[in-house]
């Protein structure tokens, strides 16, 4: 072990980019000298693992410790490498200055507190001074070493080898330069794979921030004035402030996503990212990959590290939409995530903690998705904190006018065109249609019109449903008769024919042809339609 050996790990390292890299070859380069018997890095972290370390009744501060993150060596007892990562020496606690415990459980976290340096020879009569006296023996151990990994006066860790060799004073200094040059390795891949990842963060925050324009743009602001929507605009206020996970429930196409982004607008965190993920539309298996995130190479096609959307949208929101779609199996990670805050990549056994609020919505009921076994009762009463309930369109069409106004406004811009007017009878029509679709069929309904009109008056085309909700007597006697089976004669016919052209007439204020008329309506020729007319001897009453 010389001077040359060193400089050849520290060559090895230089320049490379990924810090699991330059752990790795700093490690395995000490490991190929056949005197060293184990070389191993531990960096300072926040503390992850406190409620199960076995040194933690010991560890003056548990906001941070030492992390065991390489290990390379051979075993000469066992002809094995040392390079698990496991076990009782993956945290260490650090020693202050002024701590004397620099025994077997304090030596690493001596040099990590200190920043001083150990060297100590003839290991093996100081059993104190090993966990393991009776490994050292069977490896022949001879000497220990210890350097702190300093960077611009910041103590980034500990690099620390076991070797067979006695080591001398200068072997200690040879060691000191390589620790200094293999911190600043590591400080540089840090630097660089934090850039990768803030701009892989953005890419995906741009990605996220172009979805959110788009449905902003579909939906509009929150708009209307009926009594549910001013009941669901209350609930906001109140619980927006807070950091309460809410469960918004209702219909598809009522404008859940509007409400979570108004609940997070509301917030202290509205200056924040608010991600959304849609349950419904991720594969069974990459759900974990998603929310967590993964490390490269951690399953085939993990070309590169990945980064979750809870790490996404730390500091922030996450919107969990059609939340009811999540696997079984992934909820108790869901749940641990939402309780505690912690979670693990895939492919990578660092916790990481995260300061995330859940806005979760679902058009399912979860109470029966809870009794068929498919939704744990645990998640469900951890999203629904405050629940909301979002009315269908049906329920309040008070607010269909001014939502088919704001979108008809919307639309036209966007298209470039001059506003079409919106009629009375276009919203009686738009009244009378129970829009199974709720707000996103509106808007379609209305998109579609305003196309087909190019520029003329409006045309809506809605389903058959439409027209018998237009004709309510004419409806409900085909309905009695259904019932009943009663055989109509010709009179009653021609009755229910006129009663029928009578409605059509009134719907479209007496318009006979041309679009929205009442041939229109009924779907026969406005020659046919007048013929009709004159037949049945109807006129408008003054």
């Amino acid at each position: 072990m010389n001077i040359d050996f060193f400089q050849s790990i520290a060559l090895s390292v230089a320049n490379e980019r990924s810090v699991d890299v330059v752990f790795r070859n700093i490690v395995n380069g000490l490991a190929d000298d056949p005197d060293v018997v184990l070389a191993r890095i531990w960096l300072i972290a926040p503390g992850d693992i406190c409620h199960i370390c076995p040194w933690s009744k010991n560890c003056p501060d548990q906001t941070k410790c030492l992390h065991l993150v390489a290990s390379n060596g051979f075993s000469l007892h066992s002809k094995q490498r040392y390079t698990w990562l496991k076990g009782h020496y993956k945290r260490f606690p650090l020693y202050p200055a002024e701590s004397n415990d620099i025994t077997a459980t304090g030596k690493i976290g001596n040099i990590g507190g200190t920043g001083k340096a150990i060297l100590r020879n003839n290991i093996i009569m100081h059993p104190n001074w090993l966990l393991d006296p009776e490994w050292a023996q069977r490896e022949k151990i001879a000497s220990f070493a210890g350097q702190p990994l300093v960077f611009r006066d910041e103590i980034l860790g500990v690099l620390a080898l076991f070797s067979r060799k006695v080591l001398e004073q200068s072997h200690l200094v040879m060691l000191r330069t390589f620790a200094y040059n293999a911190a600043s390795a590591i400080a540089n891949a840090r630097a660089f794979e934090e850039i990768e990842q803030l701009r892989h963060r953005l890419e995906m925050e741009n990605e996220y921030l172009r979805d959110k324009v788009r449905n902003v743009t579909t939906f509009g602001n929150i708009v209307g004035q009926s009594p549910a929507l001013q009941n669901i605009l209350r609930q906001i206020e109140m619980v927006a402030p807070t950091d309460a996970t809410v469960l918004i429930q209702g219909e598809s196409g009522t404008g859940k996503e509007l409400i979570a982004h108004a609940i997070h607008q509301g917030s202290k965190r509205k200056n924040h990212p608010l991600i959304k993920v849609n349950c419904a539309s991720i594969p069974r298996e990459l759900f974990e990959s998603e929310f967590f995130g993964h490390v490269k190479g951690a399953f085939t096609g993990a070309l590169r590290d990945r980064i979750g959307r809870f790490q996404l949208a730390d500091g922030g929101t996450l919107f969990l939409d059609e939340v009811g779609d999540i696997p079984l199996e992934l909820q108790s990670k869901l749940l641990r995530v939402l309780q505690e805050g912690e979670y693990e990549r895939i492919g990578e056994e660092k916790t990481r903690r995260v300061n995330v609020r859940v806005i979760a919505a679902t058009n399912r009921d979860l109470k029966k998705e809870m009794e068929a076994k498919r939704f744990r009762q645990d998640l469900y009463f951890r999203l629904s904190a405050f629940p909301l309930e979002v009315v269908p369109l049906r329920s309040r069409k008070d607010d269909i006018p001014l939502l088919a106004q704001e979108f008809l406004k919307q639309i036209c811009q966007s298209m470039g065109l001059k506003e079409l007017p919106l009629k009375k009878r276009h919203i009686v029509q738009l009244q009378n249609y129970d829009w199974p679709g709720n707000i996103r069929e509106l808007r379609n309904v209305i998109e579609h019109a305003v196309i087909v009109s190019r520029g003329r008056e409006l045309r809506f085309d809605l389903p058959d449903i439409s027209i018998e909700k237009t004709l309510p007597l004419v409806h409900s006697f085909a309905q009695s008769v259904k019932r009943s089976r009663e055989i109509l004669t010709y009179e009653d016919l021609r009755k229910l024919e006129k009663e029928n052209i009578l409605n059509a007439l009134h719907q479209t204020n007496w318009k006979v042809s041309g679009p929205g008329g009442a041939a229109e309506l009924l779907g026969v020729k406005p020659t046919t339609l007048a013929s009709q007319i004159k037949a049945f001897g109807i006129r408008k009453r003054p």
